[in-house]
């Protein structure tokens, strides 16, 4: 099955959102990911491929469900929900170190939760 450039926009799209959402930048994801920001700059834009195995990285990593970063379902992210963006507001703020502890806590609350 061939990628279309539409599925290929909106996995990008999705992508970015979910970062953004997330409160990382496109370097601490890549360090986080064991990529190259790059990688990132161009998976974003929709300029590569992204493999399963990325996919599933980034939905681990953005706490997303893969099938919505794949394009199904609505859009679930709202990117203008107040407490969203004062998390992400937050979280920019944060030494890389402060970041991996929240983020830590997250996912102990969460309790390994997509």
């Amino acid at each position: 099955m061939s990628e279309t450039p539409d599925v290929r926009a909106t996995i990008a799209e999705r992508i970015r959102k979910a970062r953004e959402m997330a409160g990382l930048s496109q370097g601490q994801a890549a360090k986080m990911l064991g990529l190259h920001r790059p990688s990132i700059t161009e998976a974003e834009a929709g300029n590569r491929k992204v493999s399963a195995e990325e996919i599933t990285k980034f939905a681990e990593l953005y706490k997303v469900d893969m099938s919505w970063l794949l394009g199904e379902g609505e859009d679930q992210i709202d990117p203008n929900d107040s407490k969203l963006l004062l998390a992400a507001r937050n979280m920019k703020k944060l030494k890389p170190e402060e970041l991996d502890v929240v983020l830590a806590v997250i996912a102990s609350i969460r309790g390994g939760r997509k």
